[in-house]
């Protein structure tokens, strides 16, 4: 497994927080600092399993259900805010790439996966780790990607 779609993906993400000064989030939505935080905590959560599966472990979960906004807050004030928190993320997002660069097939491993996004990413079974970093890449980044770009100042 490579990934090219993946660094693509975060790249766009990169380019939205980088061209960008941010206003406040709606009431009930997350903010910039938020949602860059909600990635930072993601990737963690993805690199563990990733690390799992290429230690050979024949079980691995990934449940981003498990994040809550009072987890994003102290880590956007750990950070110090949305600089603190990109570089965070360009460090988080460079090792998950690098592990998905070394999965073989232990990419088909599946691994129990838990994921809900609003409405339109609602998974709760088992997957092929492939098939979830597809979604994360293809789903989910763009996804974040498009909530920043409303933000947009």
């Amino acid at each position: 497994m490579e990934s090219g779609g993946l660094r693509r993906a975060y790249d766009g993400v990169f380019g939205e927080i980088d061209s960008a000064t941010f206003g406040p989030a709606p009431e009930g939505q997350l903010g910039a600092e938020q949602i860059v935080a909600h990635l930072v905590a993601n990737d963690e959560l993805m690199i563990q399993a990733t690390e799992a599966l290429l230690a050979g472990s024949t079980f691995a979960y990934y449940d981003l259900d498990d994040m809550h906004r009072p987890q994003l807050d102290a880590l956007v004030a750990e950070q110090g805010g949305l600089r603190g928190l990109t570089a965070l993320l360009h460090g988080t997002s460079e090792r998950l790439c690098a592990l998905v660069d070394q999965l073989g097939l232990e990419a088909e491993t599946p691994v129990e996966t838990r994921l809900r996004e609003g409405f339109d990413l609602n998974v709760d079974e088992p997957l092929p780790w492939s098939r979830t970093l597809d979604l994360h890449s293809r789903v989910h980044l763009p996804k974040h990607q498009a909530q920043l770009r409303l933000l947009r100042a």
